[in-house]
């Protein structure tokens, strides 16, 4: 395909390929600070949002494939600034919060499941900070590792910044044009949040360069 020609667009999903396809997860974290280790991730989502064989794009028609888990904390630190903002209950997490060993271990196999012989990438926008914290947790607690290997995954702020010709630094949440943002709210929900940076990240994918 040439570089700068259109994708083509599926609504459905990817039939078994010989050479393989990556198969996308939006992903979203809440936690009570900046990193991971002296704070915890209370919360993360994970939505399907989509899958690319090298030449289409495979936009799914609903967002129903999820996975969602509010977890135990792992230190005694917390930031109440962070907690203000998601509006979980710390407190109430240490007693009812899922172990993170159970909880890493069931995301990274319901990822591998999904993802079949395809695979998995993790999507975020921006990617940096919940990749931080679902590394560092997949690799400390998950029995099995990290499903999304050591680097694969999907910075959405950077796709729209090249897609774009704009600056990383002016390709903030505040600055997406009309034409790709979501119908779904930004709740602070890790996955209400994640349903929506699903939709986003197809919306920009198959978004031509230099077109708002």
């Amino acid at each position: 395909m040439p570089a700068n020609a259109p994708i083509n667009v599926t609504v459905g999903y990817p039939e078994a390929a010989s050479q393989g396809y990556d198969v996308y997860f939006s992903a979203d974290v809440e936690t009570d600070g900046p990193i991971p280790g002296p704070y915890s991730m209370l919360s993360f989502g994970l939505v399907y949002a989509g899958a690319y064989d090298g030449t289409t794009f495979y936009r799914p028609p609903e967002y129903l494939e999820k996975y969602y888990v509010e977890l135990r904390p792992i230190s005694d630190d917390f930031e109440r600034e962070a907690l203000a903002v998601n509006g979980l209950d710390r407190a109430a997490l240490i007693e009812r919060g899922a172990d993170p060993i159970t909880a890493m271990t069931d995301a990274a196999n319901w990822v591998r499941q999904r993802a079949g012989i395809g695979s998995p990438v993790i999507v975020a926008y921006p990617l940096s900070f919940d990749w931080m914290w679902l590394y560092w947790y997949f690799m400390r607690f998950s029995t099995t590792g990290s499903p999304f290997a050591h680097s694969r995954g999907f910075d959405t702020k950077t796709a729209l910044s090249i897609k774009l010709r704009r600056m990383i630094s002016k390709s903030g949440r505040s600055r997406i044009p009309e034409t790709v943002r979501s119908s779904f709210p930004h709740t602070h929900n890790a996955l209400d949040d994640a349903i929506e940076q699903a939709e986003i990240f197809a919306n920009v994918f198959v978004m031509e360069e230099g077109h708002e």
